[in-house]
């Protein structure tokens, strides 16, 4: 099964409180962390919602 690695990228001071919760949600606290989530719908739709503010790459 696929799995997305999400890295932060960009600061959420300055964002809307959905876009904090979404980041928090991800497990994202601070600038430069990584998590690997599952590739799910779920998960796709919660970082295109933030996709300005983190990077995301494929990995197996």
């Amino acid at each position: 099964m696929a799995r997305l690695k999400v890295q932060q990228t960009r600061s959420k001071i300055g964002g809307t409180q959905v876009q904090r919760d979404t980041l928090r949600t991800l497990g994202l606290k601070r600038m430069g962390d990584v998590v690997v989530k599952e590739d799910r719908p779920e998960i796709r739709g919660m970082v295109r919602a933030i996709a300005h503010l983190v990077t995301v790459e494929e990995v197996e």
